[in-house]
């Protein structure tokens, strides 16, 4: 394609995309998350199915793919939107050498992480310290690591799920923003997923450290795990739980394809490594689907100590 024409012919949506990020700049961000909190979870039947099946038609929804496909039976829009999904829709990667996909969705990034820094877009990166909540711990072991970032649009699964086995040491809430984390957004807005809301979970695995990272959005008005039920919003500083809290406790493993957690609406996924740890597949592109469960990457043959 000629570059010109490309150019040129994004311009319009290249402004387009510059009002829609600035817009965000202004908007009550936890104020509108909060208020879908309370609409999503209406039970009254007359209004949470047109919602559904609005939602159904709109995004073309395939609910055959869903454990229950009838939009009625489900107590509120929530409940339709983390609904669980049949498990043969979603057939795992068994091989013990393989990293999966934790989500449906769209690849928005993959590659290395360049001197603490992630990529996001064209022009914009941002740091992996401030990713972690300034963990410099943990930040330090992904530094010439690698990652891939996940976006989950409306219409995806919205389940979280494990890439890899692995036993949580660490979960970190570092409150912030509620930006919207489509495209648009993403290019335009500096150091988007360091600035909105998440939560990281730290795993040690076969293969080194494992971060999952949960990103919060424009009405995702909470983010839960496994483990811990909701962990949004719950504070407006840093908090940090070590795994297991206790010397009885048992620690929390997940193997690979486990439910890791759940997006109450729409965002995004950060998966980390260590150096050397995996090879990502040649034919990921940004911009393709992903179905959970498809493979990502296989474990690095390459030997860490002769670089």
């Amino acid at each position: 394609m000629d570059p010109s024409t490309s150019n040129h012919r994004s311009q319009p949506e290249h402004l387009a995309e510059r009002l829609f990020a600035g817009l965000q700049y202004v908007l009550p961000h936890h104020f509108l998350s909060s208020l879908m909190y309370r609409v999503t979870r209406v039970e009254w039947p007359i209004f949470k199915n047109a919602l559904i099946r609005k939602v159904i038609r709109w995004y073309r929804i395939d609910m055959q793919e869903a454990q229950e496909p009838d939009p009625v039976k489900y107590r509120s829009f929530n409940a339709f939107f983390t609904r669980a999904l049949k498990p043969a829709v979603r057939p795992i990667d068994g091989s013990s050498e393989v990293i999966i996909s934790p989500a449906d969705g769209t690849l928005s990034q993959v590659g290395e992480i360049d001197n603490g820094r992630v990529f996001q877009a064209k022009g914009h990166d941002f740091s992996l310290l401030e990713l972690l909540g300034g963990d410099r711990a943990w930040s330090q072991q992904f530094e010439e690591g690698s990652f891939t970032t996940v976006y989950l649009s409306p219409r995806d699964y919205h389940r979280v799920h494990m890439p890899f086995g692995g036993t949580l040491i660490k979960m970190i809430h570092i409150p912030g923003r509620l930006f919207s984390v489509n495209a648009a957004t993403t290019r335009q807005i500096p150091g988007l997923f360091a600035r909105n809301e998440r939560v990281a979970c730290l795993f040690n695995t076969e293969l080194g450290p494992m971060a999952v990272i949960l990103i919060g959005a424009i009405f995702v008005s909470s983010i839960e795990t496994q483990w811990a039920g909701t962990v949004t919003p719950v504070s407006r500083q840093i908090r940090r739980w070590d795994y297991p809290p206790l010397p009885a406790a048992e620690p929390v493993r997940l193997e690979k394809g486990e439910e890791l957690g759940r997006f109450n609406m729409g965002s995004t996924v950060i998966l980390l490594f260590g150096k050397d740890a995996v090879e990502w597949e040649d034919a990921l592109e940004p911009g393709q689907p992903l179905k959970m469960g498809e493979r990502l990457a296989k474990l690095s043959l390459r030997d860490p100590e002769s670089h």
